[in-house]
């Protein structure tokens, strides 16, 4: 059948099983919402209006995490194309799967200079995992349908389509095709996992160090079993929160900067670290000579490029983690552990508190409490970026995968807020909640006309310090307590700016006065804003000084 362009993109995204896209219309992308008006209108396709191109690139990385689906937005050429820059960065580095479709200036004008002409192609080349020009409308259904196929391949990913006005409006022969299978990855040898389960077989003090492509693979199952099975202790990065239970015996919990004690603990004394779909991070290593300086490291993983790209492994498989645990799972022998485990244990009694109290006033031991005790823990949290995302990794007992949505890699203030949007709209039967800083709120704050419009019932937690919490934490411990330009006027009413979108807000001081806002929020049913004010000097504890060993933690100050 003979379409435009628009509509071939539209048919193409019905193709994918699309049924949200988040956006921003503009000039040159307007023929897309011209089409984008019919499939709206009959149900097809819900288009999520967001405050700013930023917000909706956020929001379809939320909804893809939070659901393991592509997520989708559009945005128009030039500021609005650029706009989604840091959103695709973030994806990128956090290996999560959206499309983002821009508009361009139509073909005649390109290299001219023209009205909102930008390269959004260049501009974004470093962080996608592809990207397509389109030059032909021919080109418009074979490039939608293989940016799905890559973008879900393998490891994840953003892919950028960059589509001409002009190509829009033209017409094109298009015919109705299927989704395009997943490259699978490749194949692992029997004889090579046979080597990896002698491996743990022989080891005395193993450790499971796992990461987000534990999550992104669906093997949380496999990790739990695998671990149960041979007592092995588990440690995970921030994106793999919540792929096994954080009160089993066996979670370690965060491993890292920022990470529990026994986990960097047992990290450090291991001799097996079996790395799972993680990638070394600095974050996690500290000082890489000496991290996990006696273990031999075996690294699964699904992209080639990570191994060996940050730590050296004596043993790795490439491939998928699920499969490969899978098959794992029968050779390796059932093991108590018993005198590792105790070793293990001894490290979770002796551990200092993560932080310290609020003598009497509000802190994030008091906050996250309230939390779960009112909401319960069967909902899905997003963070922004500083200390209470460290903060909500370190309280809240994550049991099942996908329901920690934050910005790992990039580390984006002002991810929060459009993530939380995309998963609440992914995720319509389990609240969303928001722990979100004063320093982040500030950068992601207009998207609450989203969460208005949309009548989405998101609680936003903002723990107000007055300040940039990280970077005065930072600041205080590193740098002399120079306190450079972290400081933040208290000129926000956050009552007052909730109602001002719309929605309901509340400033408390302390813990009863927190209970009855979120129990008042909870009766209101739609979003709401709960400011939460915390000790401008409550730290995050434990922290690694920057090019330390990670068992040489700080656990407070004196």
């Amino acid at each position: 059948m003979l379409l435009s362009g628009a509509r071939i993109i539209m048919e193409c995204l019905l193709e994918q099983g699309v049924d949200t896209v988040f956006g921003f219309p503009g000039g040159q992308i307007m023929p897309l919402y011209d089409a984008l008006y019919d499939y709206t209108s009959d149900g097809r396709v819900r288009h999520v209006l967001t405050a700013h191109e930023q917000g909706a690139t956020h929001a379809a990385d939320g909804y893809a995490r939070s659901t393991g689906r592509v997520g989708v937005c559009f945005a128009t050429s030039g500021p609005g194309a650029t706009n989604t820059v840091t959103g695709i960065a973030t994806a990128y580095m956090d290996s999560s799967p959206i499309i983002v479709i821009t508009g361009q200036v139509p073909l005649p004008s390109i290299g001219r200079d023209s009205f909102q002409e930008v390269d959004i192609v260049g501009i974004t080349l470093p962080v996608v995992k592809h990207s397509y020009f389109c030059k032909q409308a021919a080109e418009l259904a074979p490039a939608v349908r293989q940016a799905f196929r890559i973008a879900a391949s393998g490891r994840p990913g953003p892919v950028l389509i960059d589509v001409p006005k002009n190509l829009m409006v033209e017409s094109c022969e298009y015919a109705p095709a299927a989704p395009l299978p997943l490259d699978r990855p490749p194949e692992v040898s029997m004889r090579d996992i046979e080597r990896l389960a002698a491996l743990i077989n022989g080891a005395e003090r193993p450790v499971i160090y796992a990461g987000g492509g534990v999550v992104i693979s669906g093997a949380s199952g496999e990790l739990r079993a695998l671990a149960e099975k041979s007592r092995i202790p588990v440690a995970t990065t921030l994106m793999c929160l919540g792929a096994i239970d954080r009160r089993s015996p066996l979670s370690l919990g965060m491993a890292g900067m920022h990470g529990e004690t026994e986990s960097n603990m047992a990290v450090s004394s291991s001799d097996l670290l079996l790395s799972i779909g993680a990638r070394f991070s600095d974050r996690v290593t500290g000082d890489i000579p000496r991290f996990a300086k006696g273990a031999a490291i075996a690294h699964i993983d699904i992209d080639l490029s990570e191994i060996g790209k940050n730590v050296a492994s004596s043993f790795s498989l490439v491939g998928d983690v699920r499969e490969i645990l899978a098959r794992l799972l029968p050779l390796v022998e059932e093991n108590s552990r018993e005198e590792w485990n105790g070793m293990v244990r001894g490290w979770k009694r002796d551990a200092a508190p993560a932080s310290g109290g609020a003598a009497g006033g509000l802190g994030p031991d008091e906050i996250f409490a309230v939390a779960r005790r009112l909401l319960g823990e069967d909902i899905t949290i997003a963070t922004d970026v500083g200390q209470h995302q460290m903060w909500t990794a370190q309280k809240w007992p994550f049991s099942n995968p996908r329901r920690l949505i934050t910005s790992g890699g990039l580390g984006t203030m002002g991810f929060g807020l459009g993530a939380a949007i995309g998963a609440q709209m992914a995720n319509p039967d389990r609240r969303v909640v928001l722990f979100t800083g004063d320093g982040s709120f500030r950068m992601n704050c207009v998207e609450l006309a989203t969460v208005s419009s949309q009548g989405l019932p998101i609680i936003v937690f903002v723990l107000k310090n007055g300040t940039l919490g990280m970077v005065r934490q930072w600041q205080k411990l590193f740098f002399g307590r120079r306190f450079s330009a972290t400081d933040l006027p208290d000129v926000i009413d956050y009552p007052r700016l909730a109602e001002a979108f719309g929605l309901r807000g509340w400033r408390v001081g302390c813990a009863a006065e927190l209970e009855r806002a979120v129990a008042e929020a909870l009766e209101y049913g739609r979003g709401a804003v709960i400011a939460c004010d915390i000790d401008i000097d409550e730290n995050v504890w434990p922290i690694v000084p920057p090019g330390d060993a990670i068992h040489n933690q700080v656990t407070g100050e004196g």
